[in-house]
């Protein structure tokens, strides 16, 4: 349960190799929650870089402080829920629990109401404010609401120092400041924690290893010795440094990194209760599968046959995009070559498996396709390449033999 819940985010160690943007933002919110100073920062790096896990870590440690526990009061924000700052003001108002202080008041404008939240948390004089921290995930979407109200007056209330507040930024655009208007970025302190994937391979096997190990403080002692001696052995087995060198090259993330460790645990059970590297193989490729490919497991004999005629068109035209008239003519073609084992479909049949096709967007329209064009002489792109296609018809099940060859001589 502990690694699980910590491949889920929801109880993460110290992030590795982040041990400065750990501190300076901890010492960041150790303003605002112990002395009742005002601040606001942004983290900003890629997705799956670790900003949350960064976060979360920081505050779980702060949390463990008595003081900072009783007082502090923090506000989960996210750009994708709440979309204008009416909902965002509901949110604030509803997670500070004054539901009932604000009760039927009719505000002015947000200022008013945001005013009148912060000055509902103090025990009587402005020392005594509780600190509130403000967190707003995927920040720069809060910065297309209108007059960017709501980022203006919680930057504005943490600049005047009215009450002990901080608003922590969390979004992967590296120019985010130019998306502020000018009143909202003289407001912000313009303090920033750059999260970058900096580290080597030999950092990422170390990561690797850190994620997997049991805590000292793990109730069974005797079997997290041996679980911490098995995880270390294991990152010494070539096929586990080949699989990580090939996860290391595609994607360095937290997230990704996560999400294998996540389903190389499945594989452990009371009769398997270590990690084999045969476990980590097997949640690599379910990790790195295709699921474009997947698609095409699922699809009818007639789909299958009308995604190898358009392969066959991509070799003619070199890549050219291609109408449904063009593709109905080299499938006829190929089922008058094989009219013994092949049922004869009827064109409006042939249409709809195509339109079908379209839907699962393994087949794309070309952009600017005019709306007075016909769907029959639209003109689409196939999203597949040819190795997907030799793939998937490798593991099709009782695919007709001159499906397998005709798709063999589009292929050459």
């Amino acid at each position: 349960m502990i690694l699980r819940a910590r491949f889920c985010h929801h109880f993460p160690g110290k992030p590795f190799g982040l041990e400065a943007q750990y501190k300076n933002l901890m010492d960041l919110l150790k303003q605002t929650a112990v002395q009742g100073e005002s601040n606001s920062v942004l983290i900003v790096g890629p997705r799956g870089v670790g900003k949350t896990m960064l976060l979360k870590s920081v505050l779980s440690e702060l949390m463990e402080m008595k003081y900072i526990k009783e007082n502090l009061l923090q506000v989960h924000l996210n750009g994708l829920l709440q979309t204008d700052d009416k909902i965002a003001l509901k949110e604030i108002t509803r997670q500070l629990q004054l539901e009932n202080v604000v009760g039927d008041k009719v505000f002015g404008s947000f200022a008013e109401n945001l005013a009148f939240l912060l000055e509902a948390l103090k025990k009587g004089n402005r020392s005594n404010s509780r600190p509130v921290l403000f967190i707003l995930d995927e920040f720069d979407l809060f910065a297309h609401h209108k007059n960017q109200t709501l980022l203006y007056n919680l930057l504005d209330v943490a600049q005047s120092a009215q009450t002990p507040v901080a608003v922590v930024g969390l979004t992967c655009r590296l120019d985010v400041l130019e998306l502020l208007e000018k009143r909202v970025k003289s407001r912000f302190s313009h303090r920033q924690i750059h999260l970058l994937n900096t580290f080597g391979f030999q950092q990422y096997v170390e990561m690797f290893q850190q994620q997997l190990a049991l805590p000292k403080e793990f109730p069974d002692e005797r079997f997290a010795q041996e679980w911490n001696r098995n995880i270390q052995s294991l990152c010494k087995e070539k096929m586990v440094e080949d699989i990580l060198q090939k996860h290391f090259n595609s994607s360095k993330d937290f997230r990704s990194l996560h999400m294998v460790l996540m389903l190389t645990l499945s594989h452990v059970t009371v009769s398997n209760p270590n990690i084999q590297p045969t476990d980590l193989l097997a949640a690599s490729k379910q990790y790195m599968m295709d699921s474009k490919a997947n698609l095409l497991h699922g699809l009818s004999v007639l789909e299958f046959c009308l995604i190898i005629a358009m392969k066959h068109l991509n070799s003619i035209y070199e890549g050219e995009p291609f109408n449904f008239e063009m593709v109905y003519n080299e499938f006829q073609n190929f089922i008058q070559r094989t009219s013994h084992s092949m049922h004869k479909f009827k064109k409006s049949v042939v249409l709809k498996a195509f339109e079908h096709l379209q839907q699962l967007e393994l087949v794309k329209p070309m952009d600017g396709a005019s709306v007075r064009t016909q769907k029959e002489y639209q003109l689409v792109k196939l999203l597949l390449d040819k190795s997907q296609i030799m793939d998937a018809l490798q593991k099709y099940p009782q695919c007709p033999t001159d499906v397998h060859l005709w798709a063999a001589s589009s292929l050459e």
